[in-house]
């Protein structure tokens, strides 16, 4: 008997779940992060506090009103959240009330009725952990799925914000090139006229017209990427496709400040990360319930109620009766089963310590190339801004060289007008660029809340 109890006390099947203390690196570092939470950090900021465009509010609410994903996450939770309350209430005795009756007879006798009305109850005494640890892992479910629906958030919301800067993206780009082309189709007439004067020849007109008509074949395309995005926006939004109004400013930047390297705080709060570990969680409470199969179940059952059978005789009226029962059933041999559920429950605490671990690497390698894209796309913007400066020079300088006839080509002005197109739409690109970096990282440190 001493045996028995000391092994059940190794197998620690009342123990309640921790993480693991070997020196796993990802499971301390994520200890050292749930420890010592920031509610001021990026990953604990609200999104209304990140993206302050009203519009773009009022489109990721309207998104997290209508989108089809979360409410599936939502009722993922509600699911959860009925088998806890029925694992709760398997601590309480079950009830049943079984009314029966009969009647019969023998050689034309008689026929005599018997009935009875009993009220069974019966208690499962969790002796050893078997109620607990199936509470246990039904309330890390519970949790682990209030983990997804903050991951299905987060992507709606940054998903809606991305697209709707891209939509920003392509607006500006249209309308710079459609300024451009303005400016290409005056240039035309400017050219026709300096060839009747003599100052240019037809080649020059030419090749101004070509490149106008190159303008202008562009524009299609960018009016194709918009409804593209329009309709990309609306299946965000639960709706039917239409256009949808953006902002024109460019202003966009995060309202803290972003901290050098991968801080151990943004791993901890990203849900999936979160999710992870509650799927530990519940591996371990898995394995807790495999290991206690091994153990008796004690069972207490009573009966009582009203009967007019008293063993093989009938008596009316009928009497009370009550029967109080114990039952201790331990397995012996169930052919293997009990081992190969505790092996396989082992085996699958083992895959989900992989899947942490693989979801904190994967975590940190999203932050790290978020941060990495943002720096890059900041410091090429710089370079852009000053470029395209310069090129507004270049072209407003050799076209008066041109009209001067300064020894200045066409093909010099056709080339500083091309770069400058260029140019300007490098820098809207690398805005969004930058802008897209922003909110990656937010995703990607658990924001959405």
């Amino acid at each position: 008997m001493l045996t028995a109890l000391g092994t059940l006390c190794s197998c620690n099947i009342y123990k309640k779940y921790d993480l693991p203390s070997d020196n796993n690196v990802y499971v301390s570092d994520f200890r050292k992060a749930t420890e010592s939470v920031d509610s001021a950090s990026l990953s604990y900021l609200g999104w209304e506090k990140v993206f302050t465009d009203p519009t773009l509010q009022s489109y990721i609410r309207m998104a997290l009103d209508n989108n089809q994903n979360l409410e599936d996450a939502r009722l993922n939770v509600e699911i959860a959240h009925s088998q806890l309350k029925g694992a709760k209430l398997s601590y309480l005795p079950s009830l049943a009330l079984t009314p029966n009756g009969g009647t019969s007879s023998y050689g034309g006798s008689h026929m005599n009725w018997s009935y009875t009305i009993p009220l069974a109850v019966n208690w499962e005494i969790d002796v050893f952990a078997k109620i607990l640890n199936r509470k246990r892992g039904a309330q890390v479910t519970k949790e682990q799925m209030m983990e997804y629906e903050q991951a299905v958030r987060s992507q709606i919301i940054c998903g809606v914000a991305n697209t709707y800067y891209a939509l920003m993206l392509l607006n500006q780009q249209l309308d710079l090139t459609r300024r451009t082309s303005e400016i290409w189709k005056d240039q035309v007439e400017s050219m026709k006229l300096m060839k009747e004067a003599a100052y240019t020849n037809e080649a020059a007109v030419v090749q101004s017209e070509a490149n106008y008509y190159s303008i202008l074949a562009s524009i299609p395309d960018i009016e194709e990427a918009i409804k593209t995005t329009q309709n990309s926006l609306s299946l965000l939004m639960g709706v039917y496709p239409k256009e949808w109004s953006v902002s024109s400013d460019l202003d966009f930047n995060l309202p803290v400040a972003l901290e050098q390297g991968v801080p151990v705080c943004y791993l901890a709060a990203r849900p999936d990360v979160r999710a992870a570990e509650r799927g530990l969680a519940a591996a371990y409470y898995a394995t807790n319930s495999a290991r206690a199969a091994f153990y008796p179940s004690l069972n207490i059952s009573a009966q009582g109620g009203f009967t007019n059978l008293v063993g093989g005789m009938l008596t009316n009226p009928g009497k009370w009766f009550i029967q109080l029962a114990g039952q201790l059933s331990a397995p012996i041999f169930s052919r293997g089963q009990n081992i190969a559920n505790l092996e396989v429950a082992k085996a699958q605490q083992e895959k989900a310590m992989n899947a942490f671990e693989t979801a904190v690497l994967t975590a940190s390698a999203d932050v790290s190339d978020a941060l990495a894209k943002y720096k890059a796309s900041e410091e090429k913007r710089v370079a852009l801004i000053k470029q395209v400066e310069s090129l507004e020079k270049s072209v407003e300088y050799t076209q008066e060289l041109f009209t001067l006839d300064q020894k200045t080509t066409y093909l010099e002005v056709l080339t500083a007008r091309s770069s400058l197109l260029s140019a300007q739409l490098a820098s809207l690109t690398c805005w969004h660029n930058k802008v897209s970096a922003l909110i990656s990282l937010y995703q990607a440190v658990g924001g959405g809340r």
